[in-house]
């Protein structure tokens, strides 16, 4: 089995004083896409260049202490692509590619982190220029290639991707518009909701992300806002998910993913 996790750390090395690495360590992962590192290169080397044996590879944003992606793999790539956009989104540090290329299959692993637009309609704008110009890169990437694209994607899909929906119609994460453009993804653009595929119908089980307003996590208030989206065929391995809530490193749980493959 290949064992990958996506995790919003909210920060690296608020994540690493949580306990992350002992947890990484213990559950014997493969591969591991972060979000939200929230970090620059100079921060990371020789503190979080590899974490439980894996090595790391970032995309940080031009602004420091600002999202940023990245992936701890057991894997060396074949190649690795920083961003995708080449502008507003790159600067974001909002994409990272890993390809695993053989001669009988080529392979991305994708670690994005999509923008949130609860902070007010200027941050909601960017977010749907973000999805106008992710769709149609995803789509020239999946006629060639293999995928699976793992991160906060901030959109709770359905009814039953969060606690309160009734009063969330009118919140970022939850807009018609937004839900709208995931329903294309899975339907039209042919990527499949992983997790959905293995629990179709489970609700508060479901939820990846907590406010850290109130009680919301005590209460199980949540949201499901992380994702594993895959092509067809790697959709097809995937044979277990779970989401780890014993601990908490961030205010989003890990979601881990056992694909019956090999890189």
């Amino acid at each position: 089995m290949f064992k990958l996790t996506s995790l919003n750390l909210n920060g690296i090395r608020s994540a690493s004083s949580k306990g992350l690495e002992h947890w990484l360590a213990a559950s014997s992962l493969d591969c591991m896409c972060v979000q939200e590192v929230k970090a620059q290169e100079a921060d990371l080397i020789g503190k979080f260049e590899s974490l439980a044996g894996l090595g790391g590879y970032f995309h940080c944003a031009e602004k420091k202490g600002y999202a940023g992606v990245g992936m701890y793999t057991r894997f060396e790539p074949s190649h690795v692509i920083q961003g995708f956009d080449g502008g507003e989104f790159d600067a974001e540090g909002r994409y990272l590619e890993l390809r695993f290329d053989t001669p009988m299959r080529k392979l991305s692993l994708i670690s994005s982190y999509f923008p949130s637009g609860a902070s007010g309609p200027e941050r909601q704008e960017a977010k749907f220029r973000f999805l106008d110009v992710i769709y149609p890169h995803l789509m020239a990437l999946k006629k060639g290639r293999e995928l699976i694209l793992c991160g906060d994607i901030n959109i709770a899909h359905q009814q039953i991707d969060l606690k309160n929906w009734r009063s969330n119609q009118k919140n970022s994460g939850f807009l018609p518009e937004e839900r709208a453009w995931m329903s294309t993804l899975l339907a039209d653009g042919g990527m499949v909701d992983v997790y959905r595929r293995l629990h179709p119908q489970t609700t508060d089980t479901c939820y990846t992300w907590w406010s850290n307003r109130g009680q919301a996590y005590a209460n199980n208030v949540g949201w499901r806002l992380d994702y594993h989206l895959a092509t067809p065929a790697l959709a097809e391995t995937a044979r277990s998910v779970s989401i780890y809530k014993d601990e908490k490193f961030s205010d989003h749980a890990p979601i881990t993913v056992s694909y019956d493959m090999n890189l």
